[in-house]
């Protein structure tokens, strides 16, 4: 590992072809409370966190309008407005709060559309860099889902668009009305379930942008490969899985979140730690 510690090593991305972000990114959930709702602890913490990142290279935020709802958003604007030129920030919009730890889907096209015009407002922006729908609603088409997003792009107050969820035949449905450059999932060392949807995106050249992305299941336990490993490159087992991910595919782009300028910091560690063939092999091979 480096001495100076920056996402830099991690590599960049080009979003859409156009628009590079460094490939170890944020995300903003955790800059909230308890269920994501309401405000965080430690408000100053998490103001923070979101500078150290800055200052660490990050350039790639991720959050959405359901965090708190709408607090991560505007936590994010309270740290970082502004904007630093190579700063994007993604967000999200098609779940709605009921309550602390509850997602309801709801996609009509009115309320994509509405809730893409409070975003703009909240992070102080005239263009979403990236406006993902969070989750597909099942009782509206994908296409009119997606349509909204494509409208809102035609009008400029969207650059780019990504899905969340999702799996390789709604990601085909879904670019059949507007271009899609990023897919969200559930993916990390100890769930691998999306991997049909990430070997597709490799293919086509889409980010995919794995949540949860620090969860290594049983690998952690005494003797394990992840353990050995972690003292052969004096590194925690959370810097491995994160330097797993972004061995796995150059299109993944990680977003480890935390409200710690701590927890911050030994994830940034990640960018600088290079697996070798073997070692990426013998922990692919250890679930």
């Amino acid at each position: 590992m480096t001495s100076t510690l920056s996402a830099t090593p991690s590599g960049t991305f080009q979003l859409g072809g156009d628009l590079p972000v460094t490939r170890l990114g944020y995300g903003a959930m955790q800059i909230t409370g308890e269920g994501v709702w309401g405000e965080p602890r430690d408000r100053a913490e998490a103001v923070a966190v979101l500078r150290r990142a800055v200052e660490l290279g990050v350039t790639f935020f991720d959050t959405a309008d359901s965090y708190g709802p709408d607090v991560s958003e505007q936590i994010i604007r309270e740290a970082l407005h502004p904007y630093a030129d190579d700063v994007v920030i993604a967000t999200k919009a098609g779940l709605t709060r009921t309550g602390p730890g509850e997602w309801v889907p709801v996609g009509r096209p009115a309320y994509l559309k509405q809730q893409v015009e409070l975003s703009l407002r909240k992070l102080g922006v005239d263009r979403i860099d990236l406006i993902q729908l969070h989750r597909i609603d099942p009782e509206v088409p994908i296409a009119d889902q997606v349509g909204a997003f494509k409208e809102l792009q035609e009008q400029g107050k969207v650059r780019h668009i990504g899905l969340s969820e999702v799996d390789v035949d709604q990601l085909r449905e879904a670019q059949q009305t507007a271009e899609i450059v990023s897919v969200q999932n559930l993916f990390n060392l100890a769930d691998r379930s999306a991997e049909a949807l990430l070997d597709h995106a490799t293919a086509e050249g889409v980010a995919f942008i794995p949540w949860f992305p620090l969860a290594t299941g049983g690998l952690v336990k005494d003797g394990g490969p992840l353990e050995a490993l972690a003292k052969e490159h004096d590194a925690t087992p959370s810097q491995l899985a994160l330097a797993w991910l972004l061995k796995r595919s150059p299109v993944v782009l990680p977003i480890p979140g935390t409200s710690s300028v701590a927890h911050l910091e030994d994830n940034i560690g990640a960018a600088a730690i290079d697996l070798t063939e073997a070692e990426f092999e013998a922990l692919t091979n250890a679930v």
